[in-house]
């Protein structure tokens, strides 16, 4: 089949109005798909083209869509039996008042890693940050900051959509890349305890009225209703406005709630550590997310003692994928214009003419999707689909493509016209300006991960 050439102002002006749409409250996936339409046609492709960029794109996404699918068997498990607020309620416990910083951040860090969606650890760890908050006297933006942040970095190495993108946007096992982020994450996380404890008096403070008001919309540990803001915004996760069925009386043990994404964890990483130690057993085992992930949640339900329940805790997880899955499907449909244009091009001709070193095409690309979209997993969608001939081309490694892609789409990928941004303001019951004054904060924690991405992976190795 004759490829098919669209302008690069066409996949430009596509995506832009794209980006208009979801900030005039049209659904995303329908923004997307929209703006990939009008984009090829004004790009010289004709109606029947248009449409075969259309399906070869969302094509394309297919394998991302299965695994994420998957994904929400464990999702479930650990937010409908409050597995996740067992182990961010634990971690918070453990450090104590005087560390509430770190704890907090290492509290999102861990639940992120472990499967949850971004916003939604924010929402399971915002009601103990209020309460914590209040005693010690830190304000919302360092405690929203500390927990955005090490949800940043947990969610590079998690396996939650946006790392399933990535491994499969360069056709690599998810457990490579997640390894392959930890150095990364670390960072960040480093980053993020120090810069919220920088600013820790500074910004409004947790207000007694506050923590009544969450206890009221349902925290406590458990999830936070949203606003309408936040549901109308995106809806690219219904976890973000769901209230979790486990209260704090028939919540799991912290050993019960670990089986499950430890199980996960173990699996995941049997395969890099054969081909690290040469066993042949091990290199040859090819266990993948799509099986693993579902197998580690019905393990962990039937650890917790919760397997009764899990026809409606694994529709539960599933619903919860939903909405990501049909947007990465508008992802795939925008991903397709782009590909079939010259975009990609011109931004190499203006890299080289510019003596820019081509390995930064990987986080540029990164930085720059996540940003468009105010999506991680959006974004590394757009940066793969798009930019991966190129950078590969460049002589870039698979795996160093897609870290420096990954980190690259957690720099701006917190703006107003993404549901994340919404979510955590109401979780922290902050205005639209004080949650705007943020963003750069977070684009410091996902730049210090982006930047050392690059260092390591782009340069050292």
């Amino acid at each position: 089949m004759e490829a098919i050439g669209v302008h690069w102002i066409g996949a430009v002006l596509g995506l832009a109005l794209a980006i208009v749409l979801i900030l005039r409250k049209v659904h995303p996936v329908y923004s997307l798909f929209l703006g990939a339409i009008v984009g090829a046609l004004v790009g010289g492709a004709s109606p029947a083209e248009t449409i075969t960029v259309l399906v070869s794109g969302t094509q394309s996404v297919m394998g991302t869509v299965l695994r994420v699918l998957a994904a929400g068997v464990l999702a479930g498990a650990m937010m409908e039996t409050g597995a996740a607020e067992t182990i961010a309620q634990a971690i918070v416990n453990k450090l104590g008042a005087g560390r509430a910083i770190l704890a907090l951040a290492l509290a999102a860090m861990i639940i992120t890693a472990v499967g949850v969606f971004i916003p939604v650890a924010v929402l399971i760890v915002a009601p103990i940050a209020l309460d914590v908050g209040r005693e010690a006297g830190i304000s919302k933006p360092a405690l929203l900051l500390a927990m955005s942040g090490g949800a940043k970095a947990g969610n590079i190495i998690s396996p939650n959509p946006n790392t399933i993108a990535a491994a499969q946007g360069f056709d690599l096992d998810l457990s490579r890349v997640m390894l392959a982020g930890v150095v990364p994450a670390l960072f960040g996380l480093a980053a993020t305890v120090l810069i919220a404890s920088a600013m820790k008096r500074r910004g409004s403070p947790v207000e007694p009225v506050d923590v009544i008001l969450d206890v009221a919309a349902g925290g406590g540990g458990r999830g936070v209703g949203g606003s309408g803001a936040a549901t109308a915004t995106l809806a690219a996760t219904e976890t973000a406005t769901a209230t979790a069925t486990a209260t704090a009386s028939n919540r799991p043990t912290l050993g019960r709630a670990l089986v499950g994404p430890a199980l996960a964890v173990v699996l995941l990483v049997l395969n890099p550590l054969g081909q690290i130690s040469g066993v042949d057993l091990l290199q040859n085992l090819q266990l993948d997310a799509l099986y693993i992930l579902p197998l580690a949640g019905l393990v962990g339900l039937a650890a917790m003692g919760q397997f009764r329940h899990v026809v409606s805790y694994t529709t539960a997880g599933l619903n919860r994928m939903t909405s990501t899955a049909l947007i990465l499907l508008g992802a795939g449909g925008i991903a397709g214009l782009i590909s079939a244009s010259d975009l990609s091009d011109q931004v190499v001709s203006l890299i080289e003419a510019g003596g820019v070193s081509g390995t930064l095409l990987a986080p540029i690309s990164g930085v720059l999707m996540g940003a468009a979209v105010a999506s991680t997993s959006t974004g590394v969608i757009l940066a793969t689909s798009s930019f991966s001939a190129p950078i590969l081309e460049m002589g870039t490694a698979p795996l160093a493509a897609a870290v420096m892609v990954h980190t690259g789409a957690t720099v701006i990928d917190s703006l107003p016209h993404g549901n994340y941004f919404h979510v955590t303001a109401d979780a922290m019951k902050m205005s639209i300006r004080q949650r705007l004054a943020l963003v750069p904060y977070e684009a410091l924690v996902g730049g210090t991960m982006t930047v050392v991405a690059t260092i390591v992976y782009g340069f050292l190795l």
